[in-house]
């Protein structure tokens, strides 16, 4: 039996635009994306001789073919015609569910990179992430990881240059978002305010962080914050210790702010704790 070991690292999007409808009933979108530090550990067991489980530390995580690190693993085999001999995946929670962030994504993709890594690399990095679409449409992007454009219903990846190193503070609100009834209620009204992803990319090129936050726009965050106040209060709080931006990330309801320096992402972490259980800073990765 081997341990194979990898981080899941969340994501977050520093802009999200909804195109429209597609004929295959997905939504087109097109997104910058960013990978940062708060991860999950995933641990697999390969060779155990046992039927395939799944474990994990938090509640309400199904624990059996549904959760998508467990696909990830099938959908690997089946792919590369590689029998485990019996796998036990193991997940240590740190992103927070239903929450903009990717959790469930990332721990698909860690899945496919540690088993790749672990049988030589049959696929390349591109084969994984095209490979990785059949488990969830945020999988190939959080494959590459770094900073990417991503496009159509998260199938078209290009990467970008890498962010420039910042404090991020994320911070996530008790309430969950529908993410199904967020696209039932973006598809009723009008869009007033769309991301400017080419300024964004040129931002992302020239290495200027102050060019970046001056872009970041997500078209479901006043949808969401018509709904739950509690978004525009988190932005206030950020605003109040400086953020060059500040928003929410993907359908929520997690948000987060791009500080000026680690003072004011402690100083702003240690306010929003005051109010919120769930609050970290992260960097770029």
């Amino acid at each position: 039996m081997t341990t194979v070991n990898e981080c899941a690292y969340a994501k977050i999007n520093l802009t999200l635009d909804v195109l429209g409808l597609r004929d295959d009933g997905y939504h087109a979108l097109k997104s910058v994306m960013q990978t940062v530090s708060l991860c999950d550990d995933i641990e697999i067991r390969v060779g155990t001789g046992e039927p395939w489980c799944l474990r994990c530390d938090a509640d309400g995580v199904p624990l059996d073919q549904r959760n998508l690190a467990w696909k990830a693993a099938q959908v690997f085999c089946d792919a590369t015609g590689i029998d485990p001999q019996g796998i036990e995946i193991r997940i240590t929670k740190r992103i927070p569910s239903q929450a903009g962030l990717g959790g469930g994504s990332s721990d698909a993709a860690a899945v496919f990179r540690a088993l790749n890594r672990h049988y030589g690399m049959p696929l390349t990095t591109q084969e994984l992430a095209d490979l990785s679409a059949m488990v969830g449409s945020d999988v190939p992007f959080c494959v590459l990881g770094g900073t990417v454009m991503v496009e159509g219903r998260g199938e078209f990846v290009r990467k970008l240059p890498d962010m420039p190193q910042c404090h991020i503070v994320i911070c996530k609100p008790e309430f969950p978002v529908s993410t199904p009834e967020l696209y039932r209620k973006i598809d009723s009204c009008i869009i007033d305010k769309h991301p400017d992803n080419d300024a964004m990319e040129a931002a992302i090129e020239a290495g200027d962080l102050l060019a970046i936050a001056e872009n970041v726009h997500n078209v479901f965050d006043p949808i969401v914050g018509a709904d739950h106040p509690q978004i525009g209060e988190i932005k206030a709080i950020f605003a109040e210790f400086g953020a060059l931006a500040q928003q929410m990330s993907g359908s929520g309801s997690a948000t987060f702010g791009i500080m000026p320096d680690r003072a004011s992402a402690e100083a702003a972490c240690s306010r929003l704790k005051e109010v919120y259980r769930q609050v970290f800073i992260a960097s770029p990765v």
